[in-house]
């Protein structure tokens, strides 16, 4: 008798411990954006049939879903995976924007030898590979300043990124020649890199009238980097001296943690994506402009936050800013289906900030009245 009270008993605690641990598997925040993507993917489907708006419908089409909104977040997708890696470790990065714009008229200039990096005779045209790297190192190297100046310096991070946000978006003109576009037209390898498609003979069913048209080359890329940084920051010293110096900097110090070298290595791998965005930009718009991160910034700093990271650091996923990207991509898009203008998208934009890091800032409150009640417990 006892036995069968205790297996009755015991039964829903499985279930409930079986729950949890599904919950803990994805994550309280990335659930909760899992949960506001499915909601607002409904509210776009729900707003284009009751307002009549028929370019609504095309939200779930392959044309749409592969090509407009994949696209679209993998320059941003890109940009926050790399502001992930700063932001946990309690310090920001807004120039990275301006290191995209770097990348994407040095990759250019290299490729087609225009400029005033085209213009070194060793670096071979028509090369991909070092175009590529090109636009790459570039990025390392304004990490690399970025972090001797917040570290060298002990200036801010967000006066010194501000600052380098002016000076490298000023670069990248005067990298340009007489800071006009270099186009890459002509160069169809490069521009696979945004043009490309990988499985295009899988027989996937037409979705709402459109065929399956192939997983996009960005799209692949913007996984792949994303997989790396998540075991960088989960599985290995440099990931958890990161999310150490976020939570406790001088407990960090303490603890013998170089948080000079940490950090500038930090601001190299943000930069070094950076500049690989750009590199891509460069083969999406088929012209290395100089302004062709202007802006981004702010689009890859709400993801990071929305996506569950905390202000003051020692908080937030890869996994979280990736889906807070694919939401803010969802947005957009569904407000450009909708019929909304880029000024209104903005002002949406604006107030997704504040309201991750307001909520940011409840959790982080939330969390301390915690840790004070069970002090005084003690």
């Amino acid at each position: 008798m006892s036995k069968e009270i205790t297996t009755r008993l015991s039964a829903p605690r499985r279930n409930g411990t079986a729950f949890r641990n599904l919950v803990n598997a994805i994550g309280v925040d990335n659930l909760s954006l899992l949960i506001a993507l499915v909601a607002l993917v409904f509210l776009i489907t729900v707003a284009s049939r009751w307002f009549g708006y028929e370019s609504g419908s095309l939200f779930f089409t392959w044309q749409n879903l592969m090509n407009s909104l994949a696209q679209a977040i993998v320059i941003v997708g890109l940009l926050a995976v790399g502001e992930t890696v700063v932001i946990i470790a309690g310090n920001l990065d807004i120039s990275v924007g301006s290191i995209a714009s770097i990348g994407s008229v040095v990759s250019a200039s290299v490729l087609v030898g225009v400029g005033t990096v085209g213009a070194f005779s060793f670096i071979p045209t028509g090369n991909v590979p070092i175009a590529v790297l090109a636009g790459i190192v570039a990025g390392v190297i304004a990490g690399v300043i970025n972090g001797v100046i917040v570290t060298k310096l002990r200036v801010n991070s967000i006066i010194a990124t501000l600052g380098t946000l002016a000076a490298f978006a000023g670069i990248a003109f005067l990298l340009a020649p007489d800071g006009k576009p270099v186009g890459v037209m002509t160069q169809p390898q490069f521009t696979w890199l945004a043009q490309g498609r990988f499985l295009t003979g899988l027989p996937i069913p037409p979705l709402n009238g459109s065929k399956w048209t192939g997983i996009p080359v960005l799209t692949v890329i913007l996984i792949v980097v994303s997989i790396i940084i998540h075991i960088l920051m989960t599985y290995t010293d440099f990931g958890r001296a990161i999310y150490a110096i976020g939570g406790n900097r001088t407990a960090a110090r303490l603890a013998g943690i170089d948080l000079t070298r940490v950090q500038i290595l930090m601001y190299m791998i943000s930069g070094g994506i950076s500049g690989l965005a750009g590199v891509l930009l460069t083969a999406r718009t088929t012209s290395g402009n100089p302004i062709n991160g202007t802006g981004l910034e702010l689009q890859a700093i709400t993801a990071v936050f929305l996506g569950g990271a905390a202000t003051a650091g020692g908080k937030g996923t890869v996994a979280g800013t990736f889906l807070a990207v694919i939401l803010v991509g969802v947005l957009n898009n569904g407000m450009n289906l909708l019929g909304f203008n880029t000024f209104v998208q903005r002002v949406a934009l604006g107030l997704l900030l504040i309201a991750a890091v307001a909520v940011s800032q409840w959790r982080q409150a939330r969390a301390e009245r915690a840790r004070t009640r069970i002090a005084a417990q003690g």
